[in-house]
């Protein structure tokens, strides 16, 4: 079973939700059966490689929210991520584009790295106040997870993966994803948003059922007992 994730890595509530699938996974009695894939999405790709100002003055900026519906808006999400184990620290956040930490998440896919590495780029943005718009803080997270330096320096400096970004984002639009984080099972299930983990748990369950129905053996029917009587 195949399941892609489209996310951006400057999405908090991302991040909650690959929590929370991620509990639904670990119990999922066909876990070994399943491919996650990691789907690139900007939420305001028009963002500058680095924002001059805090999280909450682009917020504010942005949706024209006053400063008070801002910080009620963090108390939220941060109670929120708490729950799942993620301490978000909005006041040491640092606001940028993530399209270049998009081609890193791209590059280690190509290796085998892309659930790891998107984990490390989530908590470096969301945990440890990390630079996601800045090419020697995305090497430094590349080379942490395994990839080559030289590799890693190269590509972001370069244009590489950039297409492959992009035909994301177009493809997101075609399913018709306005919002993130987006799950699609088998390319015919949709689960929209940080949805509980019970929400995962029955959508992965139904999926794999419709997928692998039970076919019965055609013999003649034997001996057997039922609510009431034994035959």
């Amino acid at each position: 079973m195949e399941i892609e994730i489209w996310s951006d890595i400057a999405c908090p509530w991302c991040y909650i939700g690959k929590r929370r699938f991620e509990s639904a996974l670990v119990d999922f009695a066909h876990k070994d059966d399943t491919i996650v894939i990691w789907r690139s999405f900007q939420l305001d790709p028009t963002l500058p490689d680095h924002y001059e100002g805090t999280e909450g003055e682009y917020l504010a900026s942005r949706k024209g929210l006053a400063e008070t519906q801002v910080n009620a808006m963090f108390d939220h999400v941060k109670g929120e991520a708490a729950s799942e184990g993620l301490e978000y620290d909005f006041k040491n956040l640092v606001v940028a584009n993530s399209f270049t930490a998009h081609r890193l998440l791209h590059l280690a896919k190509s290796h085998g790295l892309g659930t790891t590495t998107k984990e490390v780029l989530l908590s470096a943005h969301f945990e440890k106040g990390a630079d996601i718009g800045n090419i020697d803080t995305l090497v430094e997270i590349g080379t942490s997870i395994g990839l080559d330096v030289d590799e890693v320096r190269r590509v972001l400096e370069g244009d590489d993966f950039s297409a492959d970004v992009e035909e994301d984002i177009s493809e997101a639009r075609a399913l018709g994803v306005s919002g993130v984080p987006f799950f699609v099972i088998d390319r015919k299930y949709g689960v929209s948003g940080a949805q509980p983990s019970e929400v995962f748990a029955s959508a992965l369950d139904q999926a794999w059922t419709e997928a692998h129905p039970l076919t019965m053996v055609d013999t003649v029917s034997g001996d057997a007992c039922g609510p009431d009587r034994c035959d």
